[in-house]
């Protein structure tokens, strides 16, 4: 019998716990509503599944042959921080260069993807009131990102 722990081993081979050098981490203002945490944690981590296929796993099938999209092959952690936390956050993640995914303030204004960008677009980097930052990269590097965040409740 198999002790390979990757994703391409029959599930009744697997003996270790899988172990990932890199992470997915969302980081929320503190100061948001439990409505705009979970429509913030959505958006945010869309951008990531979407521009880092590595981070996709495999398509789902129920045991009657139902099938069911892919999700994040490794778990999201969810931090939470103050609005001075998450923006040196930021500027850490844009220093790294690690792919991320933003939310400002002014998207909850906002009704569609075209406002959204625009939204964005009309503010310099440094004046970007975020309120939600997703980010993925080495173990690391991601933990040096959020930095002074706490794990959400």
């Amino acid at each position: 019998m198999s002790t390979d722990t990757t994703a391409d081993t029959a599930p009744d081979t697997f003996t270790e716990p899988i172990r990932f050098d890199t992470k997915i981490a969302v980081l929320l203002r503190a100061d948001l509503e439990p409505w705009q945490r979970l429509n913030v944690t959505s958006f945010l981590v869309s951008g990531l599944g979407s521009q880092v296929p590595e981070v996709i796993g495999e398509p789902y099938e129920d045991a009657d042959g139902v099938r069911y999209l892919p999700m994040f092959r490794q778990p999201v952690l969810v931090f939470e921080a103050t609005k001075e936390v998450l923006a040196a956050a930021h500027a850490r993640a844009l220093s790294r260069a690690l792919p991320r995914s933003v939310f400002t303030s002014d998207l909850f204004t906002t009704g569609n993807d075209r406002d959204n960008r625009a939204a964005v677009r009309a503010v310099a980097t440094a004046e970007l009131d975020v309120v939600g930052l997703a980010v993925y990269g080495p173990r690391n590097g991601v933990d040096k990102v959020v930095k002074g965040a706490r794990m959400h409740p």
